[in-house]
């Protein structure tokens, strides 16, 4: 991509204070997130929505502490672990990783494909293909600078889903208590439901692409990486700090909202199994009215064209780093040619996913099983190597994020050890 001269300055205050951690807190709402905090609220109701506030600390933690990485030693973690790490763990990572994402990528398309087809009807299969260009094609040609700012203001589409509770009847007396009060059954379906919403708030590709964003952000401003100027530091690292609390926050506050609307209406009218998003907008239309189903399909497509882009550039980010490519969306394509020529290999595997008959529901599981196979391994080699003072100087984490985030690690391997056994 080529620079762009118009930057962050326009926007307000706040907002400009904002970016890599408010795009990949609003990616983690993706079509295949919204199927499973719709599950949620459709088969217990209100009963979950308290996970949400569990899970928002643990994800900051880990989030803060990968942008860290990116910010202070000027490289993604894939990059950090070829300079100090041996060569096949990095390997395998980035395989499990770039398959994870594909058929990650495959499902989001997949759905946003289904809710066009529901608001205006037409080929499923045309949409899929049209949407997996559009992602590519944007990414690769747009400046980046304006890239950023329009994955920035797409977190807006997220609100969506506000405007569905609004929309419909909330008990708020039983949801708030519901939300500060815990209600736990160790059952096997409550059990296959946690571990589900942990996998799909707290995914390995978030790490990847917040890291990476944060090297750009770095190149964009023409800021040194902290590591060689430690005594100046801190606003930036304030910056993160903020940043990755609302871009966590505004990810949590949607999926709970999503809970929240499924749990009025579906649960409340004894639908208890929705398998994808589409399925979860469409079953809204008898009970909630079209208005809430059109405001939740339209809501699918947006977070979808907001994911996709994020799941892609990960990929695209730790093979190169693997490989010592060069990277960087804010290089032109004639400059980083392999850099993305992977995001556009990541989308089309997306869309052959979708080209070849495999059902959704198996994509998102082989996902979730990768992922949670995935995840506590990433986060302790993260949490290994921003501890490390080989790797980030004088700006190691301080004790809150190490607490934070090996704390957040032992909940994904605990996590994962049960989606394993359930």
């Amino acid at each position: 991509m080529v620079d762009d001269a118009d930057d962050v300055r326009t926007t307000p205050r706040l907002l400009g204070r904002l970016g890599p951690g408010l795009v990949t807190g609003a990616a983690d709402d993706d079509p295949s997130g919204i199927a499973t905090y719709s599950q949620v609220g459709a088969q217990f109701g209100y009963a979950l929505s308290w996970t949400m506030l569990f899970s928002f600390p643990l994800m900051a933690a880990i989030q803060a502490v990968a942008a860290r990485i990116g910010c202070v030693t000027g490289r993604g973690i894939a990059a950090n672990l070829r300079r100090h790490y041996p060569r096949p763990l990095l390997a395998v990572v980035v395989l499990m990783l770039a398959i994870a994402n594909i058929f990650n990528l495959g499902a989001d398309l997949g759905a946003m494909a289904a809710a066009v087809e529901l608001l205006i009807g037409g080929p499923g299969l045309l949409y899929t293909v049209l949407f997996g260009i559009a992602c590519a094609l944007a990414e690769i040609f747009i400046s980046y600078s304006r890239y950023a700012r329009l994955l920035k203001w797409a977190t807006l589409s997220l609100f969506a889903y506000v405007a569905v509770v609004l929309s419909v009847g909330v008990p708020w007396g039983e949801a708030l208590k519901a939300l500060v009060v815990p209600q736990m059954s160790f059952d096997r379906s409550t059990m296959v439901a946690l571990v589900a919403v942990l996998g799909t708030t707290i995914s390995p590709y978030l790490f990847f692409w917040q890291a990476a964003q944060e090297t750009e952000e770095l190149r964009r401003r023409h800021v040194k990486a902290l590591c060689l100027t430690p005594a100046t530091a801190g606003p930036e690292l304030a910056r993160i700090r903020d940043d990755t609390l609302v871009g966590m926050g505004v990810s949590n506050l949607i999926a709970l909202f999503i809970i929240l609307a499924t749990a009025a209406t579906l649960h409340s009218a004894g639908v208890t199994q929705i398998d994808t998003a589409a399925q979860a907008a469409e079953a809204l239309r008898p009970v909630a009215g079209p208005f809430a189903f059109a405001l939740f399909a339209i809501g699918i497509i947006a977070t979808g064209m907001l994911a996709v882009p994020v799941l892609a550039g990960s990929v695209a980010y730790a093979v190169s780093e693997l490989f010592a490519w060069r990277t960087g969306l804010d290089r032109p394509p004639a400059e980083a040619k392999l850099f993305y020529g992977t995001i556009a290999l990541a989308t089309l595997a997306g869309i052959v996913v979708n080209v070849v008959g495999l059902d959704p529901i198996r994509a998102l599981y082989w996902s979730a099983v990768l992922n949670g196979l995935l995840a506590a391994p990433v986060m302790a080699v993260t949490m290994v190597i921003a501890m490390n003072p080989r790797v980030m100087g004088r700006l190691t984490l301080p004790p809150l994020l190490i607490v934070g985030g090996w704390l957040a690690t032992a909940v994904m391997a605990a996590a994962s050890l049960g989606f394993l056994l359930l």
